[in-house]
């Protein structure tokens, strides 16, 4: 797990007060880990109380995908392990481009090489300082020194399941890394 400083340093104001937090989640093509993640995300932000202070949302770095809904595999390991639909069926691939950073106060990369697409898109070192590994809130995966994401686009429900595991694991550490931010934000308390 990252030190408070450096975690301190990913937003760009933890004061702003006037919206609620942006997180959001990149991959390839967002059919597949990203939406994944976003709707895990976004079940895991609701159930500890911060639904109206953290939005959550995906995008891909690709254009091949764009207007596309999730890949079926995605929907599927989605309703098997019981992931709450909050529009599961509105879902539609989005490319994430240089000006998506002014809609995100945190990018988390599916994989390494996500994550250096973001940062040459990244128009500024501030908004470098707002892109992580999603993995890299799971101190398991960080401490086996493999913090990227399986991509499961060419498996079957094995590999989807194995994405799903790698998404749980950083989940914990992703809503206390929120929870902490919204809890510093004056005027934007905790809702729990």
């Amino acid at each position: 797990m990252p030190s408070v400083s450096a975690v301190a340093r990913l937003l760009p104001d933890p004061g702003r007060v006037d919206r609620p937090l942006r997180v959001i989640v990149v991959c390839w093509g967002n059919i597949c880990r990203s939406p994944l993640a976003e709707f895990m995300l976004r079940a895991a932000v609701d159930a500890a109380g911060l639904g109206d202070q953290v939005e959550v949302s995906s995008a891909g770095t690709s254009t091949e995908e764009i207007g596309h809904p999730m890949d079926q595999r995605t929907l599927a390991t989605l309703r098997r392990h019981g992931v709450p639909d909050t529009g599961f069926a509105a879902k539609r691939a989005r490319q994430f481009r240089p000006e998506t950073f002014d809609q995100a106060d945190l990018v988390l990369a599916a994989d390494r090489i996500h994550e250096e697409i973001l940062r040459k898109r990244a128009r500024t070192p501030e908004e470098v300082g707002r892109i992580r590994m999603l993995r890299s809130f799971d101190p398991q995966a960080v401490s086996a020194g493999d913090v990227g994401m399986d991509d499961p686009w060419y498996g079957n429900d094995r590999d989807f399941d194995q994405t799903f595991r790698e998404v749980e694991g950083a989940i914990p550490g992703i809503v206390a890394y929120l929870s902490d931010q919204v809890g510093a934000r004056p005027g934007f308390g905790r809702s729990f």
